[in-house]
């Protein structure tokens, strides 16, 4: 999973009964996994009188939740942490009260006491499999007295925590299934900082599902590290995989698209394929990486599948959905790789063509197995490799954006757009869409004719009824 995201977190204000409400700033760094705990850290703190606010220097509770995918990720953090408590010591002396400040997510986990020891000015440092528990630390720490860490796993504590209704609005929502990671490749922290791999149980995934459709809610990500390893325990006692989950909530009325990220190659199972073609509410847009198209890279990295598997798993997804488009993420410059074991992702990229996809240069994690391997790639080569990857990369996106020009694509439009009566939503393959004079379709599904394809997204003209 990547750091693309780095904003804070809009839920609805408000809760019942507080007349003076406090304000709460979240913000999020790294995955939709992380953008689904902020939603809910959000959830836990409305009874306690807690309002979001798009402004830190507004709010009397700050939350950084973090991610440790990528490099110098805890150096960001630090930075962020020392402008909050000059913005804290600003308040005080205005007399505007005071600010706790917390470090959730996997930074928090990992480096929770070093955390603490470094920056004074954090009150509270909270895992990811803890916020629940923030009520409590953050009563605790208002008396001055108690634990100011909570970082053990225990996930399935957590959700049973979480209070059942859900803030926010919008026709889109996240939907956590699966946590953790028992794969261990080389270059990854996430087995370190989620844990083993955890499936919430059919039933608590279908409440919450119906609740959000009851909400509103057309579309739900369903999201896991390792989310088609999906394995919670269903009504008979048996364990669901993903597919069986996949044709659960396909019944609930209102939820008209399902999409679920990220998976792994060697989850892919054979009845979650057939569900693809099976459900036309599972969206046609899949996100499988590989990381890498040398098998010799793959077996250092612990993939623990090779590239000619990739790609024949690749032409049978295909098989059952023709119109499937593929992303993918992609690591250059790790540790002994060569320019053949180079060459050979990019004739992997050339094979398979993607609608999307991350790419980064390879950056070591302390605690990695990779961060010590020998053969260290200098920057100087990675970057190089990383510009002829996504120079390919681009190529491939932007033409399968292009290529929808002329078809009739139903849109799920999700908010306003930047002139007067535009609408943006989105495909089924997760392009952003244009829209004119669509602003009044918001939380709808319209049939929509591509005008133009660019490289992020697409303009098209309304061109049909609207599915209520």
């Amino acid at each position: 999973m990547t750091d693309t995201l780095e904003k804070p977190v809009e839920t609805a204000d408000g809760a019942a009964g507080v007349l003076a409400p406090k304000r709460l700033f979240i913000k999020t760094y790294g995955c939709q996994m992380n953008v689904y705990d902020s939603e809910r850290m959000a959830d836990v703190l409305r009874p306690l009188g807690y309002a979001t606010t798009d402004a830190p220097e507004a709010a009397d509770f700050v939350i950084l939740n973090t991610c440790h995918i990528r490099e110098r990720a805890a150096e960001k953090v630090y930075s962020e942490l020392g402008k909050l408590k000059q913005m804290r010591e600003r308040k005080l002396a205005r007399g505007d009260g005071g600010m706790t400040i917390a470090v959730a997510g996997c930074v928090a986990q990992a480096e929770g006491e070093e955390i603490m020891k470094r920056q004074p000015a954090v009150d509270l440092v909270v895992g990811p499999q803890a916020y629940h528990q923030l009520p409590e630390l953050l009563t605790r720490t208002a008396r001055a007295r108690g634990e100011r860490i909570g970082a053990d796993f225990a996930p399935h504590e957590k959700f049973d925590a979480l209070p059942t209704a859900r803030g926010g609005a919008g026709p889109t929502a996240f939907l956590t299934v699966q946590e953790g990671c028992d794969k261990f490749c080389t270059f990854c922290v996430v087995p370190y900082t989620r844990g083993a791999e955890w499936s919430r149980p059919v039933a608590a995934v279908l409440a919450e599902a119906r609740a959000l459709a009851d909400r509103g809610v057309r579309e739900v990500t369903l999201l896991g590290q390792n989310v088609n390893a999906y394995d919670g325990e269903g009504p008979d006692g048996k364990a669901f995989t993903l597919a069986r989950l996949a044709y659960a909530l396909a019944e609930i009325p209102g939820l008209d698209r399902i999409r679920y990220t990220t998976s792994h190659a060697n989850d892919m199972s054979d009845d979650l394929i057939a569900a693809h073609a099976d459900l036309d509410v599972l969206m046609p847009y899949l996100h499988l990486p590989v990381q890498a198209g040398s098998d010799r890279v793959l077996r250092l990295m612990n993939r623990k599948h090779g590239r000619q598997k990739y790609i024949d798993l690749i032409a049978r997804i295909r098989e059952a959905r023709p119109d499937m488009a593929i992303a993918g993420d992609f690591i250059v410059g790790f540790p002994g790789e060569t320019d053949r074991d180079f060459e050979d992702t990019l004739d992997l990229v050339r094979q398979v063509t993607y609608a999307g996809a991350f790419s980064f240069v390879y950056s070591p994690r302390p605690g990695t197995p990779a961060a010590t391997m020998p053969g260290q790639i200098e920057d100087k080569v990675g970057l190089e490799r990383l510009q002829r990857l996504q120079t390919l990369l681009f190529e491939q996106q932007t033409a399968f954006n292009a290529a929808q020009a002329g078809k009739t694509l139903n849109v799920l439009f999700e908010k306003k757009g930047r002139y007067a009566g535009q609408a943006i939503g989105r495909s089924p393959y997760l392009q952003a869409v244009h829209v004119d004079g669509a602003d009044h379709l918001l939380g709808q599904i319209v049939p929509v004719q591509i005008i133009s394809g660019a490289q992020n997204s697409l303009n098209g003209r309304l061109a049909g009824a609207v599915t209520i």
